[in-house]
């Protein structure tokens, strides 16, 4: 038996009883979810909690994707293979989490008695309060409400000894209805984050050691403050049905962020890519030179379909733009192959686009039914043989052009934010350049850099990434700066309801 929990969402999150010794958190899909993923472990060390391999742990949540069909497998085998722990430890509580929690409800846990609690993206601060509650004998429960009237943020993560990086919540939910996408059904409309609340949370990072800072929200450059306290950008058009304040949010930030190296955002919508952001990118030194701009398909005929509010030239108007206002920018985006419909003219159109484009980076999936979607009523589906074989040629346009950039870049310097050792080899340290390319430096042993913006040549280019050593001037300002930094304080726990 199961029961559906409807209840006020509270913003307490420490709750009596609800103290969790150990526990694991499995991360699916996008920046989003592992966004929500920090959270909800920041939730559980609040409660008295610690984190524990599956095999130890006490509750075991995964945290899921549903944008495409494949996640919706993953979740399956990964529940039967918790399953088997679960008869072994009968006390083990299972939680599933995400928008895949937030898609099927109910369902989950009649499919999969092993199921305790399910768990929608906007509903996260109470899970302390639902874990008490199951470790008393409560049946299992589902909560996946949206908190339209009164969004939360959950924000300040105990960034004290990780990485110089964060993400940081603007909005949530997609007003856009683009005909394959179920995150409007898993995520909900638009809701945005009062500007002042993000700024806050930005100087809190930054004062934490966190030295970048990227913005995240389903169409992130839609965003509008819900409190109005932003000014007008420099080339904002209120006529403009594509304008928002998202360049007025990132030159606050860039204003008010003492300490702050990098502002990323991701993902945007091209038909936001308007005149004031574009002056942002040109005027502002914190945004770097780099955007992941998704377009979807070439096709005009298929992005008409996929209902895109955008076309083939109007994206590559706006990309125009942007390159002659901020020179040497790249560009990455997404692609979906064998959209219903998309013929083989269709696909030969997102080949050229992407070659005309030059993007130096292209993630790329296969066309997958969901849920809810418009694109469910288009019954022209594209075979699987098909799809697998256009993917690969995506594949086979897209690796050269990425090649061949990072091969330009052999010789050149660049500015890289170390963000710490390497995961192949530990004595080089890893981080981006201001284009986002993954750079490996490998003379650097014994200098404390985590966190530091170096100045690096570039030495050799590999398959997705740059090997690169210090210039000469990098390497003498490591060596004067002290090897102990001051103690960083840690940072509370804050759930902000608005």
């Amino acid at each position: 038996m199961c029961r559906v929990r409807r209840a006020t969402p509270s913003t307490s999150l420490c709750y009596e009883g609800a103290v969790v010794l150990r526990f694991s958190v499995t991360t699916f899909g996008c920046q989003m979810n592992s966004h929500d993923s920090e959270r909800m472990e920041e939730l559980l060390r609040d409660g008295g909690g610690s984190r524990a391999g599956e095999g130890d742990a006490d509750v075991i949540v995964l945290n899921t994707c549903s944008v495409r069909e494949k996640a919706e497998q993953k979740l399956r085998s990964e529940v039967g293979r918790i399953g088997k722990l679960k008869r072994e430890r009968p006390d083990l509580i299972v939680v599933v989490s995400g928008c895949m929690a937030q898609q099927e409800g109910a369902k989950l846990l009649a499919r999969f008695p092993e199921i305790d609690l399910v768990l929608g993206p906007d509903n996260i601060a109470e899970l302390p309060e639902l874990l008490a509650e199951i470790r008393l004998g409560a049946p299992p429960f589902v909560r996946t409400e949206f908190d339209l009237e009164r969004p939360q943020f959950l924000r300040a993560p105990n960034v004290v000894g990780s990485r110089p990086t964060a993400f940081v919540t603007t909005m949530k939910g997609c007003n856009e209805r683009c005909s394959f996408c179920v995150v409007p059904y898993t995520r909900g409309p638009e809701r945005y984050r009062p500007s002042d609340d993000v700024l806050a949370e930005i100087a809190q990072l930054a004062a934490a050691g966190v030295r970048e800072v990227t913005l995240l929200g389903q169409t992130v450059n839609s965003y509008k403050d819900p409190k109005g306290l932003l000014a007008r950008a420099p080339g904002c058009d209120p006529e403009d049905p594509d304008e928002s304040e998202f360049a007025a949010l990132l030159r606050a930030i860039a204003e008010s962020a003492t300490g702050l190296h990098r502002l990323r955002y991701t993902s945007p919508h091209p038909r936001h890519l308007t005149p004031s952001l574009i002056a942002a990118h040109r005027e502002l030194a914190l945004l770097p030179r780099h955007v992941h701009l998704p377009v979807q398909s070439g096709s005009d005929r298929v992005l008409k379909r996929m209902i895109r509010r955008h076309t083939r030239r109007e994206y590559l108007e706006r990309v125009a733009r942007l390159w002659r206002a901020v020179p040497g920018v790249t560009l990455s985006t997404d692609i979906i192959v064998g959209f219903p419909g998309e013929t083989a003219e269709d696909f030969e159109a997102t080949l050229a686009l992407i070659e005309e484009v030059g993007f130096v980076g292209v993630f790329a999936f296969k066309y997958s039914r969901r849920p809810n979607t418009p694109a469910l009523r288009l019954d022209d589906e594209v075979a699987e043989s098909v799809k697998a074989a256009r993917l690969e040629r995506i594949f086979a346009t897209t690796e050269p052009l990425q090649q061949r950039h990072l091969a330009s870049l052999v010789g050149t310097t660049c500015e890289v934010l170390i963000e710490g050792p390497s995961k192949s080899k530990p004595e080089n340290l890893t981080g981006r350049s201001e284009r986002n390319e993954i750079v490996h430096v490998a003379d650097a042993a014994g200098l404390e850099l985590r966190g530091k913006l170096v100045e690096v040549v570039v030495v050799e280019a590999f398959k997705h990434s740059l090997l690169a050593q210090l210039t000469a001037e990098s390497r003498r300002s490591a060596r004067a700066q002290t090897s102990s930094e001051p103690r960083r304080r840690s940072l509370p726990l804050v759930s902000v309801a608005s």
